[in-house]
């Protein structure tokens, strides 16, 4: 079975949280989307980085913090912050309350090997039944460069892949549907992806693969992350600022062409509504981008048809938040369009205007988003030859609808030069104009 056949909707707790978001934390975000966004999309609930960490703390990590293992070394869920994972239960509890709910739960785990089991040695069964111990299936030349909790396994070692299944079973067993394994990909761990593919074939269970970071990620890679994962970022991590939004255009017009069912390129997660909250960069806010940048930021995620994760704790986001990730076209598009697709990108004054196209999987509709990267309105008059190709053109008379606000937009007009229309476009500064184009046969026109 092809998992994550459209591209993951969902909330992480990293923008708002960092390294110390609770249980409690976790169910209200769950609650929030079960009861407003899931009727859209939005299914998967993730719980990012050092869930296992007693220390955890804002704006950074605690290097050399005693973390909550099993016997195995295995990561086990901080009591203090997780109550119901006392008595060694992990996340089993939690993930009945999330699916009870209707969602998935996803959580966060680092490649490799915790360093304080690697320094208990403790025993691991190989798959010849032969005892090793977890000094024995480390690299330790093999280290996280921002992380300093885990050394990598030495995959040419048999119990290396002994020790990370009898990892993925014990996350198959508590219930999690979606892993995001990081330090994964710059540089690129060929290895460690085919061995967690491995073992989540073997734990039995269907489990979501996303890699992560993506910093400078190749599509020379692409055979291998198809092989072998859902999900893979093609950034470092994205804040709220316009800069790390306007970088993701290139990105993305760089992987879209790739996309398909059951494997997506990831832009990172959605830095919208109330983030910083005891996060890893700044304090306490909400989202920095412009309200223009925020639909820029969500139109260029699902025109690419990268997996969309919200990043801003649901339940104290404003109302305007919750409105944009709840407005129809985001999940329909998301989940239904095709071949979406740079159109165009040309410098204009001190931005560029930026075309994207794609169109319906189920219907004849084609969607168009028009983007402004400078200051100031700008008008821009486009060609329908130039959105939906010149036998489309010329074959329909096609009218406009604002995907935003789902309001009806001035049909394209034919001019001198444009015998078969011109769409004429005011985008706001930083901004985008998100259109469906609906074909009608010319002699049903009149």
């Amino acid at each position: 079975m092809t998992l994550a056949l459209t591209p993951p909707m969902g909330w992480n707790s990293w923008d708002c949280y960092g390294t110390t978001v609770t249980e409690a934390e976790v169910l209200a975000n769950a609650r929030f989307m079960a009861e407003h966004l899931l009727p859209h999309g939005w299914d998967t609930v993730v719980v990012d980085i050092d869930w296992s960490d007693p220390a955890a703390r804002a704006h950074g990590y605690t290097d050399g913090s005693g973390l909550v293992l099993d016997e195995h070394g295995y990561p086990q869920p901080d009591p203090a912050r997780f109550p119901s994972a006392a008595g060694g239960r992990g996340f089993t509890e939690l993930a009945a309350q999330v699916h009870a709910l209707g969602l998935k739960l996803g959580v966060h785990v680092l490649r490799g090997i915790p360093r304080t089991a690697v320094a208990a040695a403790l025993p691991v069964v190989g798959p010849d039944g032969a005892v090793v111990t977890t000094a024995d299936v480390a690299d330790t030349s093999s280290v996280c460069t921002w992380n300093g909790h885990m050394y990598g396994l030495d995959h040419t070692h048999p119990a290396a892949q002994a020790w990370l299944d009898g990892l993925v079973g014990q996350l198959a067993s508590w219930g999690v549907d979606f892993v995001k394994v990081d330090d994964m990909l710059a540089p690129f761990h060929a290895d460690a992806i085919t061995a967690w593919s491995r073992a989540i074939a073997r734990s039995g269970r269907d489990i979501v693969l996303s890699l992560s970071p993506g910093t400078r990620l190749s599509t020379a890679h692409l055979p291998v992350l198809r092989e072998h994962a859902q999900m893979w970022r093609v950034c470092d991590d994205l804040w709220d600022r316009w800069e790390d939004v306007h970088a993701n255009f290139a990105r993305l017009a760089r992987w879209a062409p790739f996309q398909q069912p059951g494997g997506w390129a990831d832009a990172d997660m959605l830095p919208l509504g109330r983030i910083g909250i005891r996060a890893e960069r700044g304090d306490d806010r909400a989202s920095r981008l412009t309200p223009d940048e925020q639909r820029t930021l969500l139109t260029l995620w699902v025109m690419a048809r990268s997996p969309l994760m919200m990043g801003g704790d649901l339940p104290t986001s404003d109302a305007a938040t919750i409105a944009l990730l709840t407005t129809p076209a985001v999940g329909h598009v998301l989940r239904t369009g095709v071949d979406g697709r740079e159109l165009q990108r040309e410098p204009a004054g001190d931005g560029e205007v930026v075309v994207w196209g794609a169109r319906s999987g189920t219907e004849a509709t084609r969607y168009v988003a028009v983007f402004w990267t400078g200051t100031g309105v700008r008008t821009e008059h486009l060609p329908l030859s130039a959105l939906v190709g010149d036998a489309a053109a010329s074959a329909h008379r096609w009218t406009a609808r604002d995907l935003w606000d789902g309001t009806p937009l001035p049909d394209p007009r034919a001019t001198a030069a444009e015998h078969d229309g011109v769409l004429t476009l005011d985008v706001p500064e930083h901004g985008v104009r998100w259109v469906a184009l609906e074909p009608a046969r010319r002699e049903d026109a009149a």
